[in-house]
């Protein structure tokens, strides 16, 4: 499994971005995907998953201002963040669960600006 994120940038403090994150290769049966972001110095943290059968899991400090969405047909998972703030910046990287292995993508930058 391949996965590609793509959608960061830079974005001022109350904007909003839409990553999305394409997976190929054998996508069939990825039972779960999900969005984990790394700060500069800081651990890497759950952001949000999203099961095959639209489950979803948030981290609690982003309810209400995040929301992911999946597209089984594309095997494609987005990630809608609004209210966006500083403490946002971070590399997102995008991850998939097949058969009970991780997979994770390059990672695409959001820079918040205040």
């Amino acid at each position: 499994v391949q996965l590609q994120a793509s959608g960061g940038g830079l974005v001022q403090a109350g904007g909003s971005l839409r990553l999305s994150c394409a997976a190929s290769g054998s996508t069939f049966s990825i039972s779960r995907f999900g969005w984990y972001r790394q700060a500069p110095g800081k651990q890497r943290d759950m952001v949000a998953t999203i099961t095959k059968g639209g489950s979803t899991d948030y981290a609690d400090s982003l309810k209400g201002r995040f929301t992911i969405s999946r597209d089984n047909g594309k095997s494609t998972v987005y990630l809608q963040m609004n209210s966006l703030k500083p403490e946002d910046t971070a590399v997102y990287y995008c991850s998939a669960v097949r058969y009970g292995k991780d997979y994770w993508g390059k990672g695409t930058l959001v820079t918040v600006s205040s």
